[in-house]
C-alpha cells in the first residue's frame, strides 16, 4: 500500500506549490511507492505557539489516511531557523511516531525562486535577462523582487504564480544557492528513506 508525505504549510499558495515540488523530487528519486497527500494549512503565527503545532500534527494523523511522513514547511521571516527549527521538530516528535521533517525557508519561500531565477526566464512574466543575485534567499521582500524581475506592469501574484514557478524552477540551481532549499531536499530524502524501508 502506498504511503504519503503530508505537507503542513502556512499559506494558500504553498498548499498547491509544495506538493508540486514534492512530486518532482519523488519522480527524480524514483520513489514511486510514495505519494503526496493534500496539504494541511495552518497560520504561522498560530503554529509557533505552544500546543498549536501539536494539534495540527494530531489532526493530520487523524484526517490523512495513509500518512507515512510529515513535512512542516514555514517561512523563517525574521526568526533564526537554527533556533526555531529544532524546537518545532521536538514538539512534532512528542505527538507522533511518524517521521517528521521541519524546514524553515530563509526569510520567504519565494527566496528559492530567486535562487533559480535563470531557469524561470519566460515563466509567468519573468524577464529573459533575469539573473540571480548573491545569497538570494537572504533578500528581504522576495515577492517584491520577483515583481521587479517581471516584464512590463506584471506583478507577482502568490496564489497564481507560485505553483507555476515551483513546477519549472531548476532544483539544482536552488539547492546550490539556497541552503534552506538544500535542507528541504535532504528532509524529503530522509522521509522517502524512512517510508520505503523494508
Amino acid at each position: 500500500m502506498s504511503r504519503a508525505i503530508v505537507p503542513i504549510v502556512e499559506g494558500y499558495a504553498e498548499v498547491e506549490s509544495v506538493p508540486i515540488l514534492l512530486r518532482r523530487i519523488l519522480e527524480r528519486e524514483a520513489a514511486y511507492s510514495v505519494q503526496v497527500a493534500k496539504s494541511f494549512r495552518v497560520k504561522r503565527n498560530r503554529v509557533v505557539k505552544e500546543g498549536e503545532l501539536e494539534r495540527a500534527i494530531e489532526q493530520v494523523v487523524r484526517s490523512r489516511s495513509g500518512a507515512g511522513g510529515i513535512l512542516v514547511l514555514l517561512d523563517a521571516d525574521d526568526d533564526c531557523p537554527a533556533q526555531l527549527g529544532p524546537g518545532l521538530l521536538k514538539r512534532c516528535q512528542a505527538v507522533t511516531q511518524l517521521p517528521v521533517v521541519v524546514v524553515l525557508a530563509m526569510r520567504e519561500f519565494e527566496g528559492w525562486f530567486l535562487g533559480a531565477k535563470e531557469s524561470l526566464r519566460g515563466v509567468r512574466g519573468i524577464r529573459q535577462d533575469a539573473t540571480a543575485r548573491e545569497n538570494p534567499e537572504r533578500i528581504r521582500g522576495a515577492k517584491e523582487m520577483l515583481t521587479k524581475n517581471m516584464q512590463g506592469q506584471r506583478r507577482y501574484m502568490e496564489v497564481d504564480d507560485q505553483p507555476a514557478l515551483a513546477d519549472r524552477m531548476d532544483l539544482e540551481l536552488a539547492k546550490n544557492r539556497c541552503p534552506s532549499f538544500e535542507k528541504f531536499l535532504r528532509g524529503v530524502h530522509f522521509l522517502i528513506s524512512e517510508m520505503t524501508r523494508a
